[in-house]
């Protein structure tokens, strides 16, 4: 009777750590919300930010900095056309709710405070509304394999970020 309630203890013990790592990889997997596309690059403190176009894709990179103790960010990618689009990470009309800014869903940015959709394509292109600070050429130093944006320019743009991702 010990061997077989031994038997069925082992038995149920194996059943029950398979669930759990059933589980917990479900968990993982679930957990990546759609804007898990995203990357992340390391935060960069007062200086230019330059951008490796080789590190950029459809998928957005998002591009931390602080400028002299504010929060930013930028995010890059390439559109749908191939060409390279920047903007900073932050609504053009969310900013001061402190949650308008982008995370990438599927194909598009969404708004995190009113839910807007943006697609790559217009990143940089659409001005006004709800969409991304665009950062236009006439901002930026393009070459074959950077993008530097200036930390005067950054700078300038400070106040669009003073509740950036705070409620």
């Amino acid at each position: 009777m010990k061997t077989k309630m031994n038997t069925k203890m082992k038995k149920n013990l194996r059943l029950l750590g398979l669930l759990v790592l059933v589980f917990a990889g479900s968990a993982r997997l679930f957990s990546q919300s759609p804007g898990a596309l995203n990357t992340v690059k390391p935060s960069i403190a007062d200086k230019d930010l330059v951008i490796n176009i080789a590190e950029l894709s459809g998928n957005a990179v998002f591009y931390p900095v602080d400028i002299n103790g504010t929060r930013m960010e930028v995010l890059a990618v390439k559109a749908p056309d191939g060409t390279i689009r920047t903007a900073f990470n932050t609504c053009q009309v969310c900013y001061a709710s402190g949650r308008g800014f982008y995370k990438q869903q599927g194909t598009v940015l969404v708004c995190q405070n009113c839910g807007n959709r943006f697609r790559m394509s217009q990143v940089e292109v659409r001005s006004g509304g709800c969409n991304p600070v665009p950062i236009s050429k006439d901002n930026k130093t393009v070459t074959d394999t950077t993008i530097t944006i200036s930390k005067e320019f950054l700078a300038r743009a400070k106040d669009i970020f003073a509740r950036w991702k705070r409620s």
